[in-house]
């Protein structure tokens, strides 16, 4: 039998070879098919997303929807009440500009003002003595008049600050002339007088307002606050010399002195 003249050392290299080929053509179709794998996984995970998210995108699109008529709605509401509104307010500008002009005309008018005050406080002490009622509110009308009394009797700037800081009311023909400013003037007081009367004579009209009480028990608290208040006002004004009013105060006229100078001159 003839010797084969194939080396043994030969064939073990070619097989070596031949597997580390193997070896290293063998990963790549798996790594393909693994890529191939994990596309298709999130393919699918895309298309579940999506299917899952399509009635929700939905259910978002039609809360939009409905909230932007909601909104719609609100913004038409709103101009209609501001279109309701609208004529309200310039009636009431408009009442409120004429109430004014016609307030600002009876300022000069002093003795008409207080005579419409009058007759005023009359309609009121009539509605109540007719309806034998409604004690409580004339007490607190007649607290709040004796409250006003004092603003306008009082100067506005109190002589015991003006002592401390070294000025004083006028007590001698010598010295500097100072009028008399009240704390409350008589404009602002006949005002609040007259709303005040206008005010309990409407809230006569409220049986709510109606408290039983004792009414002379009222009565004579409120004659003795006036006396004992007016009593305190009194000496104040005898204290630091001043009188709240212009009777006995001396008055400079221009005739009288026109016809003074003139006499002076033919002297």
């Amino acid at each position: 039998m003839a010797k084969s003249n194939i080396n043994p050392e030969a064939i073990s290299i070619q097989r070596m070879t031949l597997k580390a080929g193997n070896q290293a053509d063998g990963p790549g179709p798996s790594l393909s098919h693994e890529f191939r794998n994990r596309r298709s996984l999130r393919f699918r995970i895309c298309r579940s997303f999506l299917q899952t998210a399509s009635p929700l995108l939905v259910v978002i699109s039609a809360f939009r929807s409905e909230r932007l008529l909601a909104l719609a709605s609100m913004e038409g509401v709103v101009r209609e009440g501001a279109s309701a509104v609208a004529p309200i307010a310039k009636w009431r500008n408009d009442f409120s500009r004429l109430f004014q002009y016609y307030l600002d005309r009876s300022t000069p008018h002093m003795t008409e003002r207080w005579l419409g005050t009058l007759a005023v406080a009359v309609i009121y002490i009539l509605r109540v003595y007719f309806i034998q009622g409604f004690y409580i509110v004339s007490y607190g009308l007649g607290i709040y008049i004796l409250n006003l009394l004092i603003g306008f009797l009082s100067p506005k700037v109190d002589p015991e600050m003006e002592v401390l800081d070294g000025a004083s009311l006028p007590t001698k023909g010598s010295d500097e002339f100072k009028p008399f400013v009240r704390r409350l003037p008589e404009f602002k007081f006949w005002y609040a007088i007259t709303k005040a009367f206008c005010i309990a004579f409407m809230m006569t009209f409220f049986s709510v307002f109606d408290v039983p009480v004792f009414w002379p028990i009222l009565l004579i608290y409120w004659m003795a606050l006036f006396v004992l208040t007016m009593k305190r006002q009194i000496m104040h004004m005898i204290k630091y010399k001043y009188i709240p009013f212009d009777m006995g105060k001396q008055k400079y006229g221009g005739k009288k002195s026109a016809a003074s100078s003139s006499g002076s001159r033919k002297d």
